[in-house]
């Protein structure tokens, strides 16, 4: 798959209070320095000569060379001793600096507020959770996402350190190219807020919004929790509301007006309960309605039949499921959203049932997801984006 860089090392005020053009890590010219920088963060601690960088690109040496001066320069690459060579003098060996930069993932879910800081890596170097009431209003919850924020980065990252921005995560549907929010469901006074504008404002640093699910569902595929970079893949995210995030043949699918993975307000039952997004029946108010009254087999069993209708719409390799409710009761739902997809093969004579696991991540699953909406394009991940 061809990689396309399309960041950028933003304006204004840092997230920690210190000016852009001072903290923020120059974003890479090019997308040849985007795949340097990638296999360097793959390769970790131990590091990678500048001829295995090349043998690994496709650029000449002489192009890595003046890359990874570049990248020395700006901060982002440091030496790492040497390694015995097949022949003449050992090669040099060069490592991801993880702490030159850092990105602010923020999950905003409808009565809590997580926020992790992460490194280069994706690793979460620190952590702030704080309950939160979406419905307080726009500007109550703008300014209590700032705060923590502003602590957070104050905690996390040394004086002076680069924080590239931070990526929000929450409940749709909304636009993620304008950071937009529409009529979340149960939450009809969001509908047309300008949630990416009103927070940079705040806090003057770049900031990326999208989906919890499409957020997730990023990290999950940058994590490689599917195995194959190729693979498609339905994450259910089931917590106090119910959607999905799709990554189909390796790439995130958002839908031409990131309306994809609306899966909880598909229809189930035409005469069933109503729902907060004003429909009946659909597979969100059914699933709720269950877990409501304690019955996780029979909230399970729903959330199996919507899954087995995703399966069989877009023939993916793999559900995953996720969300405070699932990782109360992981068995429970494995089982049951198992025994449905495992049916469904049955009836079709297909081989095998589509796998059910959960995933990785746990309660902070979304929130690191949301980070990598700043640190994938940085990689040349952009694609996912």
């Amino acid at each position: 798959m061809n990689r396309t860089y399309t960041g950028s090392s933003g304006a204004g005020r840092g997230a920690g209070g210190t000016t852009a053009g001072d903290a923020n890590p120059p974003a890479p010219r090019s997308r040849n320095a985007a795949l340097v920088l990638d296999l360097l963060r793959t390769a970790g601690e131990r590091g990678i000569s500048r001829l295995e960088l090349a043998e690994g690109t496709g650029l000449t040496p002489q192009a890595v060379s003046k890359i990874t001066a570049r990248l020395r320069t700006d901060g982002l690459v440091t030496e790492a001793g040497h390694r015995a060579s097949t022949g003449g003098k050992p090669r040099t060996v060069l490592r991801l600096v993880p702490g030159a930069g850092y990105a602010v993932g923020l999950h905003l879910d409808r009565d809590e507020l997580r926020a992790v800081l992460c490194d280069l890596t994706g690793a979460v170097v620190a952590e702030r959770r704080a309950p939160l009431d979406l419905g307080a209003g726009a500007e109550a919850v703008v300014a209590g996402a700032a705060r923590e924020v502003t602590a957070l980065t104050a905690e996390g990252a040394p004086a002076g350190n680069a924080v590239l921005g931070v990526g929000v995560a929450l409940p749709g549907p909304l636009d993620h190219l304008r950071g937009v929010l529409h009529r979340v469901t149960g939450f009809p006074e969001w509908d047309g807020f300008p949630l990416r504008d009103a927070l940079a404002g705040r806090l003057g640093t770049p900031v990326v919004v999208d989906k919890d699910t499409n957020a997730a569902a990023l990290g999950l595929a940058l994590g490689g929790a599917a195995g194959d970079a190729a693979a498609s893949f339905a994450y259910l995210h089931l917590g106090t509301g119910l959607g999905a995030g799709l990554v189909l043949g390796g790439a995130l699918y958002r839908g031409a007006r990131t309306g994809a993975g609306e899966f909880g307000h598909q229809v189930l039952r035409l005469d069933g309960p109503p729902c907060g997004c004003g429909d009946r029946g659909c597979v969100e108010a059914l699933c709720l309605a269950a877990v409501g009254r304690g019955e996780m087999a029979e909230a399970a069993r729903v959330l199996g039949v919507g899954a087995a209708n995703l399966a069989g719409l877009l023939d993916i390799d793999l559900v995953l499921l996720g969300g405070r409710t699932v990782t109360a009761h992981p068995d429970a739902f494995v089982r049951g959203v198992g025994a449905v997809l495992a049916a469904r093969a049955r009836r079709e004579g297909a081989p095998e049932a589509v796998p059910v696991r959960i995933a990785p991540g746990g309660a902070r699953g979304v929130a690191e997801g949301a980070a990598q909406l700043l640190l994938a394009p940085l990689f040349g991940r952009a694609e996912l984006r």
